[in-house]
């Protein structure tokens, strides 16, 4: 899947029906209230959570189209980073103690970890 085709394509959809496009501050509140609709489906056990769940990411691409993010590249950079960090438990807290290079670029972490 092309997640950038589809951050678009969520735009596009939301542009069309003449959705919010300029109010950042309100799509933060709407992602919000979607993560809070996917918390009680999760809850209350209902059957539509991974309905609920999509609304979520739904949502977060239509933001990231909204603030120029290409929320692909974003997710496999902090993917990288989450890979490569190193901690320590010190005192019974997990302390980091290396970052992860980000000298990478999006293709070379697809290759890295195998998501081509």
């Amino acid at each position: 899947m092309d997640l950038k085709k589809l951050q678009q394509s969520i735009y596009n959809l939301k542009k069309e029906r003449g959705y919010n496009l300029k109010d950042i501050y309100l799509e933060f509140c709407y992602l919000q209230e979607e993560a809070s609709e996917a918390f009680n489906a999760y809850h209350k056990k209902k059957p539509d959570l991974d309905l609920e769940l999509a609304d979520v990411a739904i949502y977060l691409f239509g933001l990231s189209e909204m603030l120029g993010i290409n929320l692909e590249e974003a997710i496999l950079k902090k993917h990288h980073i989450n890979n490569n960090r190193k901690y320590e438990l010190i005192n019974g807290v997990h302390v980091r103690t290396k970052e992860a290079d980000l000298d990478i670029s999006p293709s070379e972490i697809k290759e890295k970890y195998n998501l081509n």
